[in-house]
């Protein structure tokens, strides 16, 4: 995640908070990955199997990681995703990582956590109501 602009990723914060003119941007303009990945986050399938396709293994386990998939957590761990596990880790509250992320001024990436950690949450809330499943 190093790798953006600060702008892009505060971009693909907004794509996770559902802003799809943002998506779209991202999609169109270099960052098809940050668009599935946004797409992952919220659940989709489809999203999480492009980045495998297209050869993102890290956002699609970071990805998985949110929704406590352990063998993808110890991937990212294992193969030095170092901000991404972080992040992983920060989504669940854990202040360590927290205060990692303020502590290196990664403050953007503490700032996405905290949102993508409120997608989560809500997330698995609805797969936690059956009236919500999709038939």
């Amino acid at each position: 995640m190093l790798n953006y602009p600060v702008k892009i990723i505060v971009a693909f914060g907004e794509a996770v908070n559902r802003n799809t003119k943002i998506s779209e941007w991202l999609l169109n303009n270099g960052y098809p990955e940050l668009a599935a990945t946004a797409s992952a986050i919220l659940t989709s399938k489809r999203a999480h199997n492009w980045l495998i396709k297209h050869k993102y293994y890290h956002l699609a386990a970071f990805s998985s990681a949110l929704y406590d998939d352990e063998n993808a957590y110890e991937w990212l761990v294992r193969n030095e995703y170092k901000i991404l596990s972080l992040m992983v880790d920060a989504t669940k509250e854990d202040q360590k990582a927290i205060n990692e992320l303020k502590t290196k001024k990664l403050m953007v990436f503490y700032i996405l956590s905290s949102k993508i950690k409120n997608i989560v949450k809500e997330k698995k809330a609805d797969l936690d109501d059956y009236h919500k499943f999709n038939v």
